[in-house]
């Protein structure tokens, strides 16, 4: 290494300091009596492209500009103490030229590593400082010329190979104007394809009148090919809002639903999404965060499609997700919490600092009888409608724990949805029959890695009281009381970064009317084929299903998951 470049290293952080811009143009023209600057004519025509490209915003300066400030003092700095051995080096570049910047924090940061690049993207910041210092008349010490111009040499390559990677971006930024979709939206898609099957034979349906609808004990389903279709819009513009548009196709029909041939909810796929490939408009809602002296808030408004689950904290980081977490609609969340009526509404976040939030949401139903209705029974809120709040915490860095409490009414025309979103008997989804019912729901959450970037436990408990509102002979008792109950554990980066081996099951929701308990297990490996690829292979089992003494009904999956 030369001597020259043992010097460099010396004063990287100083000049490092000075990046005040990521390129800057080289000293043109002095005043009469004063040395010249002189460069290579090559260099100096690289310099000036960057410095134009600089002036137009075709390159990212943040790095070196907009995370920094001016300083006019080298005491300003706060970790630059006077014994410092670089300390008299740093006071000359800020008394003597006013070549040198610090973080917002008034910090200098003068042991972070340093490249090449980055010591001659901060040469050329002094180069800019000296001419306009030699334009002024203010004189130059010749000494600091005749070091400057060595460096110049010294990095004259790297100054010409920052002007080609100039030439590239601006090539590339005019190919993106050019063609791009919208300067404000990007499109974001997922495609699911589903590979499926169920053993265990039919189950039996305990109906709200009393009665028993019998199962059989054959195995009446074939293997199944089924594919979803998520294409969002996500507009954004401010840089941090969101105006989310989802289309959404699907093929799933009975897919081991309740009308196909398992005859019970608890089968479903977590993704079943879609009928007959018909294209929907799914997701619409706007997300915008407001910042206040007193913490952060986030305000949602949804027209279509704005969940419980999209504005509550499921606390279930690695299952949520229903195209990449768990494979059965029963084990994503809390189902006592976060499903509900829903869809139209706002909702409202505030969190101070990282450790406390909370959030409260008042959503209506979207559907035909939900709040684009203006009859009687319906609209934004006459229909049916969730209100609830969550109260967050966060403990440590990878710990959440969170209660939620909701209050819902669900007309008699909604309740073929029933009150958890149709994962459990018909029984405890419509406990009382096709007639209004209100329900107070309270769940907790919690989920830690216990073993950071390792092993991620989570687990929840739901409880909901729900009561009739209308008269119906057959419901006999007007209240019940419903429970639920789950754990999961997940292995991280098991055999491949990103990769998940996911164990979990627990108690379906029930209700007191029932006269069993049913439970389900589920397990999953995600594999990331590449970095917009996974493939999860797994079963559940569902036990006593619609809480009857069935026979244990088994569903293995095979999902590709495409990301875009």
């Amino acid at each position: 290494m030369s001597k020259l470049f043992k010097n460099l290293v010396k004063v990287t952080p100083l000049v490092l300091g000075a990046s005040v811009a990521a390129a800057g143009s080289a000293v043109a023209q002095t005043m009469p009596g004063t040395p010249q600057l002189k460069i290579d004519p090559a260099a100096q025509q690289q310099l000036d492209r960057i410095q134009s490209a600089q002036n137009s915003q075709q390159i990212n300066t943040s790095v070196y500009q907009g995370s920094m400030s001016q300083v006019t003092s080298v005491n300003q700095l706060r970790d630059v103490s006077p014994t410092a051995w670089a300390y008299e080096a740093l006071r000359s570049l800020v008394e003597r030229y006013g070549c040198i910047v610090g973080y917002p924090d008034r910090t200098f940061r003068g042991d972070r590593a340093t490249t090449r690049w980055e010591f001659a993207a901060g040469l050329n910041a002094c180069l800019n400082v000296m001419e306009r210092l030699i334009q002024d008349g203010v004189g130059v010490l010749r000494e600091d010329i005749d070091k400057l111009k060595r460096l110049v040499q010294e990095f004259e390559s790297e100054l010409a190979a920052l002007g080609a990677r100039v030439d590239n971006l601006e090539q590339r930024v005019a190919f993106l104007e050019n063609n791009q979709f919208s300067t404000t939206t990007k499109l974001r898609g997922e495609v699911i394809f589903s590979i499926a099957d169920s053993w265990g034979g039919q189950a039996s349906i305990t109906n709200t009148d009393g009665t028993v609808t019998d199962g059989s004990n054959q195995d009446q389903t074939q293997a199944v090919f089924n594919n979803r279709v998520r294409l969002n819009f996500e507009t954004s513009f401010t840089g941090k809002d969101l105006l989310r548009t989802r289309l959404q196709a699907g093929n799933f029909n009975t897919t081991f639903n309740q009308n196909g041939p398992t005859r019970t909810n608890m089968t479903r796929l977590a993704y079943d999404d879609g009928r007959d490939n018909d294209v929907t408009i799914d997701d619409l809602f706007y997300r915008a965060p407001i910042g206040t002296p007193f913490g952060k808030i986030t305000v949602w408004v949804g027209a279509n499609q704005l969940n419980l689950d999209d504005v509550f904290i499921t606390a279930n980081p690695f299952l949520a997700d229903s195209g990449t977490g768990a494979l059965s609609r029963g084990q994503r969340y809390n189902n006592i919490v976060f499903r509900g009526p829903s869809g139209v509404g706002a909702a409202v976040r505030f969190n101070i600092g990282d450790v406390f939030q909370v959030t409260g949401t008042y959503l209506a139903d979207g559907g035909t009888n939900g709040a684009s209705n203006p009859n009687p029974g319906s609209g934004l809120f006459n229909g049916s409608y969730s209100a609830g709040a969550q109260v967050g915490f966060s403990f440590i860095k990878f710990a959440d724990i969170n209660f939620v409490y909701v209050y819902s009414y669900q007309t008699a025309a909604s309740m073929s949805s029933g009150l958890f979103g149709n994962v459990s008997s018909p029984l405890t989804e419509r406990p009382f029959g096709n007639v209004g019912t209100t329900a107070n729901r309270f769940g907790l959450q919690a989920s830690a890695q216990v073993i950071p970037g390792v092993l991620n436990l989570a687990a929840w408990g739901g409880y909901a009281n729900a009561s009739a509102t209308g008269v119906n002979n057959a419901i006999g008792d007007d209240n019940t009381n419903i429970w639920s109950w789950n754990l999961n554990l997940s292995v991280l980066d098991l055999f491949a970064e990103g990769a998940a081996l996911s164990l979990g099951g627990g108690q379906v929701p029930r209700s007191d009317k029932e006269d069993g308990t049913s439970y389900m297990v589920e397990a999953q490996y995600k594999f990331p084929v590449t970095k917009n690829i996974l493939i999860t292979p797994g079963a559940y089992a569902i036990f006593n299903a619609n809480n009857r003494n069935n026979d244990t009904i088994f569903v293995g999956v095979l999902r590709t998951t495409f990301r875009f």
